[in-house]
């Protein structure tokens, strides 16, 4: 049968999807524009499906703060490639993901997926041919809220303080992306981590031909060090190094309350395969 050019564009409008893709199904549905959709989002889920194992470690770290309802987000959303993470459908679907989390604090994110963003993702997937996956997600809810995000989007951060203070709120949430602090204070550090650390340095000094107490003094002064580096009022400011945050928050009788920092891919063990199996990978798909 005869397909309209007006049907194919139409469906095109309605799914985003690419031409060729939106004839094919009009032809299988015999011109039935809502059947063609349906089975469009079949073939969606089952393409999804497939692409659900392929590892996607690029995308995006964004987040956003809703004054009057108290709370800032911060989200990753990650595709396969630096390519589609500069995409406009990619960064659309991103910034509804980020306002669904906005809208729906309490809810959590598999929920959210789930009943929120689950169609979008795979009508996506569908469109640019890379697996999507949403993340992770941190809220934070207060009143003097703060973010960061660097310009690649692959960093960022949001930190709550106790008092508004525009400009030191959003330096510390700029240090705390470029400087990666685990707590606010040492003595928040945890335990098994600690422990672990400590470990790392015995084995570092273990063959030292000094005396025992020295050796000692050496783990215990090494230890301080990662405990300090690690430390948000510990760390020198990035944009003052001749002072630390602590001594920043002090000049203006401030204390930060809460942070969360992402950087993108961070944990994602990456498979890297040679291009001759990713070009055969998708033709395969």
């Amino acid at each position: 049968m005869t397909i309209k050019a007006s049907e194919v564009k139409l469906l095109r409008e309605k799914t985003g999807l690419g031409m060729m893709e939106c004839k094919n199904a009009l032809v299988e549905s015999k011109g039935d524009i809502e059947l063609a959709i349906t089975n469009l989002r079949k073939n969606s889920a089952l393409k999804a499906e497939k692409k659900s194992s392929r590892t996607a470690a690029e995308g995006r770290i964004i987040s956003k703060i809703d004054s009057s309802e108290n709370l800032a987000v911060i989200l990753e959303v990650n595709c396969e490639t630096d390519f589609v993470a500069k995409d406009d459908s990619f960064i659309e679907f991103c910034e509804e993901a980020l306002d669904s989390c906005l809208q729906n604090p309490d809810s959590s994110l598999a929920q959210l997926s789930e009943e929120k963003l689950e169609e979008k993702r795979q009508a996506l997937i569908q469109k640019i041919g890379e697996n999507i996956v949403v993340r992770r997600r941190e809220i934070i809810k207060s009143d003097n809220l703060y973010s960061y995000v660097h310009g690649n989007n692959k960093i960022g951060s949001i930190v709550s303080i106790d008092q508004e203070n525009k400009n030191t709120g959003e330096d510390i949430a700029m240090h705390i992306a470029a400087s990666s602090p685990l707590v606010i204070d040492p003595n928040d550090l945890d335990e098994t981590l600690v422990s672990k650390e400590e470990e790392i340095i015995k084995a570092q000094v273990a063959d030292s031909d000094k005396p025992e107490n020295i050796v000692e003094k050496m783990v215990m002064g090494r230890l301080e060090k990662f405990k300090s580096e690690v430390s948000l009022l510990n760390q020198p400011f990035v944009k003052d190094p001749s002072k630390n945050i602590k001594t920043l928050l002090e000049e203006q009788n401030l204390n930060v309350l809460n942070f969360h920092r992402y950087e993108l891919g961070e944990g994602i063990e990456v498979n890297k395969i040679d291009f001759a199996e990713e070009v055969k990978s998708q033709l395969e798909n």
